[in-house]
């Protein structure tokens, strides 16, 4: 098949032997031929006036050959674009008589040979192009784009390309120039884009390229060998985006870059630069201006001398340069509010004229490295807003110059050591809020005498408030919220007279509210909220301020002013009064009582045989927990404690104050439609079952919020081993080996789970959305079914309204999971689950989700192992993942095979499209 198999003027070509393409997998030439005209021919446009070929556009199309001389023919094309191919061999000199083209894309080919002399349009990336560019292009007067990355061209660049005075963009990268850069490509004045990089080209940037060339917005001169200084000039490239400067030999000082306010990416790394000067990186200071900077790499040169780094409040990204600990000279290095990650230098310790160090606000991890002991003049340190985790080292307290210390909004664990209470030197703040310390508030904190600002909120920490920050008198705020402290209100707390905010909320304290703090002259807000304490509100001080105290939360609290809302105060001999009413009127409501019981004792033996009780799997006597409690078990609901989100709610991890215990928690958007019935549903499902494969409820909330909303949520025991959707597809974050015999003992477990809701119960429930992530394991891997949002109770039991409603909602289901009837709005049925069970067996033993890519509208995971079977289940090597049946198989037992067989077996047939041919959940358990 010809590539250009006619003279479009007459004289026809057809001889296979001189065809350029010899693979055309589209079939896109199958329409050259002479049964109709060349201007219906694919990729084929011709002018309207004289139909003749004007462009020839057959980029992307796979085809493979040689260009054939025969394009020459083409005398009033004016676009030829052929990149994006498997084009071989040399590019036809003829394309060089072409003198109406001015477009020639070859882009992305393998041609070879030499650029025509007096070729008139030019981009030919990703070629085999070698020699050298020919002067005849300097005669391309209306030329904008010279785009010849990727070749093998050699020699010098040009000087005739500064002839192309309409050039925008000048592409060399990646080529064998060599020689040095022409002074005429100063000339031209239109260029945006000069792009050099991947040569041999010597000598030095041209002083004035920034004055020449003011509408540049990307300039890479990158791995050559051009050296001197950076010019000056380049400060008036005030459109500039990327400057690269990368791997050459420039030395000297860097200028300043304090107009190119929209560079975004800075690389001068592997260079000579720096003099070893105190003013060597002053140019990072200037690109302060630059609001767009995402990346800066100023590694492998010789900066020395700088004594102050300062990149604050930017946009910058990537990693904090290794050889900064070259700076040995540095006494300011702030990084404050950019996106920096990765870890803090090991070494940075070696900076030991470090004064001030602020990695704030950015994205960095790992642990605090041991060297920053060594910075013995460190004043300020400031890790705030990062991700660092571990233990706060003690050779921190080495830093006995310190006077402001944060290291707040991190994932901090461990003690409070008593080391680092021990820096009398810290004056102004000492800020751990935020993280996940645990332990006591050492008594070493007295020491902090001359102490501003203490916020050690937000952490996990227990025990009582210690009198010895009673010494601390020169505190104007004090942070203790959201701990676990208990007991009263040290005393020693009044000797911090000029105090200005206190802050005790979301703790166990207890007692009355001292009366000291009503001296407190200062004290602008007093937040005691959500505590334990009791007796009479204060009137005098900041408690007639309602504004600035907050004292909510606090049940047993009585008086204070009118705004607070609270109950009158009852006087010993009213109280003593009511006693006695009390004491009189129980004992005739007690005797009423006896009497009613001994008749519903007698009704209920009547009624035995017919309402045997219902197993609950909630205690009544814990059936509602207090928002406040739930806040403190979850840490405010951080996100740290996040482990799952769904249609309804959000779970969350927690342990819960004095028991201890580790829990799960579903907390239930209310704001989203058909959450509350949701809620309504799980708790009433839970109410009445009780199975070891089920999830067991421990307790609800039934509150309102901080802000004042309704809340619910439901608190389960916690799951070690999470949901079996995380351990069936681990992703990258773990490698479990999902051993055959688990798999089998967790299908078997839900089964049995199944069963009892189907057939076992008081009244027969339908989950409706069995799905992995729905599956919880605990830590034997015991299979327990949990989240019955969805569930249905059938007709005749008393909450077949709650059910019904329920199908206001939607969908019932998960797709891939739900049987493909319910998208229908067909009513729910045993047999609904029973095909969700299928899906989620049949995902267990082939590793396929039933929403996996490869199945499409007409394969999904049932058809997908009905067509294996029975002969074939364990032939698909291809089709099933690393824990699929042949690679049980290689342990050649034949045992495995059987079963692996009656495992696929009963998938399918739980999976049948067909309801009344699914087999029953007691068969399947069976």
């Amino acid at each position: 098949m010809p590539f250009v198999p006619v003279d479009f003027f007459g004289e026809t070509f057809r001889d296979a032997e001189k065809a350029g393409i010899t693979v055309d997998p589209f079939g896109v030439l199958n329409s050259w031929n002479n049964s109709i005209g060349f201007c219906q021919w694919y990729g084929v446009t011709c002018g309207w006036r004289h139909q003749r070929v004007t462009v020839l556009d057959l980029s992307s199309q796979g085809l493979s050959g040689s260009i054939s001389p025969h394009i020459g023919n083409l005398t009033f094309v004016r676009k030829i674009r052929l990149l994006n191919n498997s084009l071989h061999h040399d590019i036809p000199l003829q394309i060089g008589q072409l003198r109406r083209l001015r477009i020639l894309r070859l882009d992305n080919n393998s041609l070879a040979g030499e650029i025509p002399k007096n070729l008139s349009g030019l981009a030919l990336a990703r070629n085999n192009l070698i020699g050298s560019v020919p002067s005849s292009i300097g005669n391309l007067s209306s030329l904008n784009l010279l785009h010849l990355f990727g070749n093998n061209l050699g020699g010098s660049i040009p000087p005739v390309l500064g002839n192309l005075i309409n050039l925008r963009i000048l592409v060399l990268e990646n080529n064998k120039f060599s020689g040095t850069i022409p002074s005429s490509l100063l000339i031209l004045s239109s260029l945006t884009q000069f792009d050099i990089a991947l040569n041999r080209i010597q000598g030095t940037l041209p002083a004035g390229i920034g004055l020449k060339l003011p509408h540049l917005e990307f300039l890479s001169v990158a791995i050559n060998q051009l050296e001197g200084p950076i010019p000056l000039s380049i400060s008036n490239c005030t459109k500039l985006d990327l400057l690269q400067v990368h791997e050459n030999r420039f030395s000297g000082k860097v200028p300043s870059l304090e107009n190119l306010s929209t560079l975004s990416v800075l690389r001068i790394v592997d260079n000579q630069l720096g003099r070893g000067k105190p003013e060597d990186l002053s140019f990072l200071c200037s690109l302060t201006n630059s609001t767009k900077l995402r990346e800066v790499n100023i590694g492998l040169n010789d900066f020395r001398g700088m004594n102050r780094f300062v990149l604050g409040m930017n946009q910058i990204s990537g990693e904090i340069p290794q050889k900064i600990e070259n700076l040995v000279n540095l006494e300011v290095l702030y990084t404050d509010v950019n996106q920096f990650s990765g870890f803090i230098p090991p070494n940075l310790g070696n900076l030991q004229n470090l004064v001030k160090l602020d990695f704030s606000d950015n994205n960095l991890g790992g642990t605090i490295p041991s060297s920053l002991g060594n910075l013995t003049k460190l004043i300020v340190l400031d890790l705030d807003g990062n991700n660092f985790h571990g233990q706060i080292l003690s050779h921190l307290s080495n830093c006995r110059s310190l006077n402001f210390f944060d290291l707040s909004n991190n994932n901090l664990s461990g003690a409070i050591l008593p080391q680092l209470l021990g820096l009398s030197s810290l004056a102004i703040t000492l800020n751990l809020s935020c993280n996940h310390l645990t332990g006591v508030l050492p008594t070493e904190v007295g020491n902090l005498r001359t102490l501003t600002e203490l916020d050690i909120s937000n952490n996990l920490l227990v025990g009582e408030i210690p009198s010895s920050l009673g010494d601390c008198t020169s505190l104007t705020l004090l942070r203790l919220a959201g701990n676990f402290f208990h007991g009263l209100i040290p005393q020693s707390i009044r000797s911090l007279g000029g105090i200005e905010e206190l802050d005790l909320s979301r703790n166990n304290l207890s007692g009355q509210i001292p009366e000291f703090l009503t001296v407190f002259r200062s004290l602008k807000l007093l937040n005691l909220s959500h505590n334990k304490f009791e007796g009479m509100l204060p009137r005098e001080g900041v408690f007639k301020n309602a504004t600035g105290t907050f004292i909510i939360g606090n049940n047993e609290l009585c008086g204070g002013l009118p705004e607070f809302h609270l109950p009158n105060c009852i006087s010993k001999s009213s109280k003593r009064e009511k006693i006695n009413i009390v004491i009189l009127s129980t004992s005739i409501i007690f005797g009423i009582l006896v009497a009613v019981v001994l008749a519903l004792k007698y009704l209920c033996r009547l009624k035995k045989k017919v309402n045997e009780p219902i197993s609950t799997s909630m205690d009544d006597s814990s059936m509602n927990v207090s928002y406040g409690t739930l806040v403190k078990a979850t840490d405010g609901f951080s996100s740290m404690n996040l482990i799952g989100v769904g249609s309804f709610g959000s779970v969350y991890k927690g342990i819960l104050e004095g028991e201890g215990t580790l829990i799960a928690m579903k907390v239930f958007h209310l704001v989203r439609h058909g959450a509350l019935k949701s809620f309504i549903v799980e708790c009433e499902a839970f109410k009445n079952i009780k199975h070891r494969n089920l999830l067991k409820i421990l307790t609800v909330c039934l509150g309102i919020d901080y802000q004042g909303n309704d809340f619910r949520a439901l608190v389960y025991e916690f799951m070690d081993n999470g949901s079996l959707e995380h351990w069936l597809h681990p992703y990258a974050t773990s490698s479990h080996k999902n051993e055959l015999s688990q798999k089998i003992s967790i299908a078997i477990g839900v089964a049995s789970a199944l069963d009892y809701l189907h057939h076992q119960c008081h009244f027969p429930i339908l989950h409706c959305d069995l799905k992995p992530s729905n599956i919880l394991l605990d830590a034997n891997m015991v299979a327990h079914v949990g989240d019955f949002g969805l569930a249905k109770f059938l007709l005749g039991s008393s909450f077949d309204t709650i059910a019904n409603q329920m199908s206001s909602l939607g969908l019932i289901g998960t797709i891939g999971y739900a049987p493909p009837k319910y998208a229908m709005g067909c009513e729910v049925s045993r047999e609904g689950d029973v095909y969700s069970y299928g899906i989620l067996l049949l995902e267990m033993f082939t590793g396929l989700s039933p929403t996996d890519n490869r199945f499409g509208e007409n394969l999904t995971l049932h058809s997908f192992v009905a067509a294996a079977l029975p002969d074939r289940a364990l032939e698909k090597e291809s089709r099933f993942d690393h824990e699929s049946p042949q690679h049980w198989l290689s342990k050649s037992n034949v045992i495995f095979q059987e079963c692996l067989v009656m495992i696929y077996d009963i998938g399918v047939a739980c999976s049948n499209e067909v309801r009344g041919k699914r087999m029953s959940i007691s068969g399947v358990a069976n």
